[in-house]
């Protein structure tokens, strides 16, 4: 979770010309029949104007983008040579990213709460549908979802997990809403999840202004592989503060669901000093792929993998 603490009829008719007036021979011209009748085309969405609340919302988070880049913040770098890293610094970050849970399942995300958790990941492919609320402009649909196609297929590449986009049976929702749209979304949210907790719920629609997007995922029970996945975008967000959500909650929901302070260059840090997924986070994302992992392995067992794929991974000109 991404929180703030501190983007040719011609020819035709020619040839039929060509047959009339030859001595007392009449060509009948062929029967005249009704063009075939055209679709109209389809009606562009309608979108809603924003409520005031709304509003002040979008003025706030353009101001907070200014100042964190004002800070040096929000890189889209990757990393650099001022951010290095061990082997041993992947495997432990690997550890506390992808083996604990930032919130308890019960959560109502106002307070993180680290807890020990199995390895999730995804064990089938994923069915990505996005969704705009209907106060999102048309221009900014357009944007989001060409981001978010771009980037699922990075995902994919990174994990092997195949990611189509498509409205048929989606397993992976990817949501733009606004302030208003959100607060309207509780019996969606049920639909899409049915057993969500009631503080789940209310934590998404009455979500503080100082979390600026959220993932929730969905496991059968006893089980740790990903069912449903659902990520909440705030559409009042600036361009630049929209694609770090992307980024990080679509990472998030495919199974590296914690942050660390001690990982950077990284987004899986609250410092926000990374607005885009780094070379550090794409070898999270390869590991916990990695076969050598088992879906539900507890951290015990996974921690040895961890340190011996970080160690085969992490090459001279990374460290």
């Amino acid at each position: 979770m991404r929180g703030w603490t501190g983007i040719s009829r011609g020819l035709i008719l020619a040839s039929l010309a060509g047959l009339v007036g030859c001595g007392d021979i009449l060509v009948e011209p062929p029967a005249q029949t009704a063009a075939p009748p055209v679709a109209p085309p389809p009606a562009e969405p309608l979108v809603k104007a924003p409520s005031q609340a709304s509003r002040d919302l979008a003025r706030y988070y353009s101001g907070l983008q200014n100042s964190l880049l004002t800070q040096g913040l929000l890189r889209g770098d990757g990393g650099g040579p001022d951010t290095p890293f061990t082997d041993t610094q992947l495997a432990r970050n690997f550890v506390q990213i992808a083996l604990f849970n930032e919130y308890r399942d019960d959560s109502d995300f106002s307070r993180p709460q680290a807890t020990v958790s199995k390895l999730r990941r995804w064990d089938q492919p994923i069915r990505m549908h996005v969704q705009f609320g209907d106060t999102v402009p048309l221009a900014q649909r357009d944007q989001d979802q060409a981001s978010v196609s771009a980037y699922a297929a990075r995902l994919s590449r990174l994990t092997g997990v195949p990611v189509t986009q498509t409205d048929r049976r989606p397993n992976f929702h990817v949501l733009f809403l606004g302030e208003d749209d959100r607060r309207a979304y509780a019996d969606e949210l049920r639909n899409l999840i049915p057993g969500i907790s009631d503080a789940t719920v209310r934590a998404f629609t009455d979500l503080p202004r100082n979390q600026l997007c959220v993932v929730i995922g969905s496991f059968k029970p006893g089980q740790s592989s990903y069912r449903t996945a659902i990520a909440l975008i705030r559409a009042e967000h600036p361009n630049l503060m929209r694609s770090a959500c992307i980024h990080e909650e679509l990472a998030q929901g495919m199974g590296l669901a914690n942050d660390s302070p001690a990982a950077r260059p990284s987004i899986f840090n609250d410092d926000e000093e990374f607005a885009l997924l780094t070379t550090h986070d794409e070898l999270l994302l390869q590991m916990l792929y990695d076969p050598r992992f088992e879906t539900g392995m507890p951290i015990t067992a996974a921690a040895p993998i961890a340190r011996q794929v970080a160690t085969e991974i992490v090459t001279p000109g990374q460290s």
